[in-house]
């Protein structure tokens, strides 16, 4: 008797990402030097964000020497990070604060019609998500990369009723009492 081995890809056991359903954004880009003997030698880093418009989103950095090379591979990194955000209408269920590093940053659900009240970084993963009424406040750091992240934590945390009943084993109306 020989021993068989089955190779299996890992890749199908990944939720299949196709990529025309994302939109791309580039949040920031950072220029770095590196000074040697025969000058500088310049490489960057981008910070991008993808979303489907329909709850999910995702960031990632890429870098390289070229800005289309760490586009490219900050996109892949997104798509590597990709979250489902819990929507109720346009908007999330409830106020969170999310947080990362030194970036904290207030998400409040808005009234139909308010639209996306928040800061360049923040704002460019709300509307990733998909989300259409929300106000958002940088408490804290207004760097990009620990905004957009802190803003993903507190998207990851967020909730709906159902999903508590679920958790506590109790039904939406002994949630709300």
């Amino acid at each position: 008797m020989g021993v068989f081995l089955i190779k299996t890809d890992r890749r199908e056991d990944r939720k299949d990402v196709n990529k025309s359903e994302f939109k791309e954004r580039l949040v920031a880009v950072n220029r770095v030097s590196k000074t040697v003997k025969g000058g500088r030698i310049f490489k960057f880093s981008v910070l991008m964000v993808v979303g489907d418009g329909k709850g999910l989103v995702g960031a990632g950095i890429g870098k390289s020497g070229e800005i289309p090379d760490a586009i490219r591979k900050g996109i892949e990194d997104a798509k590597k990070n990709v979250i489902k955000v819990t929507l109720r209408g346009g908007t999330i269920p409830h106020e969170i604060v999310g947080e990362f590093g030194a970036g904290r940053v207030l998400l409040k659900p808005a009234h139909p019609g308010t639209g996306v009240l928040a800061g360049g970084s923040a704002r460019t993963v709300i509307e990733a998500a998909g989300i259409k009424d929300l106000r958002a406040k940088s408490l804290r750091s207004n760097n990009p990369c620990n905004v957009v992240k802190a803003v993903i934590n507190g998207l990851r945390s967020v909730r709906s009723a159902s999903q508590v009943a679920q958790m506590r084993d109790k039904t939406i109306q002994e949630i709300f009492g």
